[in-house]
């Protein structure tokens, strides 16, 4: 997970997200329209397998933490609800990932292997959940927005699995000046600036990317293997759900932020 300017977010404005409903008839139906248990199931298969701790993530918690984020998937038109989905498991399954090169169903059938990180870089504040939250203050930020007290009690992101997908969610839905938030990135919401356009920043998949660790993976010419494995998963969700990739997938000729 990227973990640096993470002290800058307008956790403000993640909160009130809470509980924001959206207009029209695609906000009725909710992400279960979309991920269906089914779909849900076949997406995220090995999660549980042998030497994963997957099993964690169920489909009855994520739905349930979603629905707590109208706006979530549930933003635009079928197909722009469909790609923002995919783009999100994407990531997620990228900081989650179990797979590799000849992985049973390839490496991108392995999202959701992983609820800590394996490698403790911070703790106690280390890689938890989907978007393996980590250091202090992002378990505050996230704890303020979600009224949870992650600071005092951070293995709740591991041990509870709405509250993981919460915080998930949370990020995904949370601007991070100058970053806009990856939902509206992905959803058509955010128009690049001049020193965006400059940098080469520019709406679609690469950018979600440059948010969550652009400094070390994106701007290098070349896609990076983190970059790669990434871009690997949302082709593998865009393929499932029925919708095209959209522009500008890759990040490697996208300047980071503060970079």
């Amino acid at each position: 997970m990227w973990t640096r300017a993470l002290a800058t977010v307008l956790f403000v404005a993640g909160a009130a997200l809470l509980g924001v409903g959206v207009g029209g008839a695609s906000a009725q139906q909710g992400v279960w329209s979309i991920i269906t248990r089914p779909m849900f199931q076949s997406m995220l298969s090995h999660r549980g397998d042998s030497g994963c701790q997957g099993a964690f993530y169920t489909y009855d918690a994520f739905i349930e933490a979603a629905s707590k984020f109208p706006g979530f998937g549930t933003t635009g038109d079928e197909q722009t609800r469909r790609r923002e989905l995919a783009a999100f498991f994407g990531q997620t399954s990228h900081e989650t990932t179990g797979g590799w090169a000849t992985a049973p169903g390839g490496p991108f059938a392995w999202g959701y292997c992983r609820v800590k990180e394996q490698n403790p870089t911070d703790p106690p504040y280390y890689g938890r959940g989907p978007i393996q939250l980590t250091h202090e203050y992002n378990y505050r930020l996230a704890g303020q927005a979600l009224n949870l007290n992650l600071v005092g009690n951070p293995d709740l992101v591991a041990s509870d699995p709405v509250v993981a997908f919460k915080t998930a969610i949370w990020f995904w839905m949370t601007p991070q000046s100058p970053k806009p938030s990856c939902h509206a990135v992905m959803t058509g919401a955010w128009t690049p600036s001049a020193t965006d356009r400059a940098a080469g920043r520019l709406p679609g998949y690469g950018l979600t990317s440059n948010i969550i660790n652009g400094g070390l993976e994106c701007g290098k010419g070349q896609s990076t293997d983190g970059a790669k494995d990434r871009v690997g998963y949302y082709k593998r969700y865009c393929d499932m759900l029925r919708v095209g990739y959209g522009d500008n997938v890759p990040c490697k000729d996208q300047k980071p932020y503060g970079g």
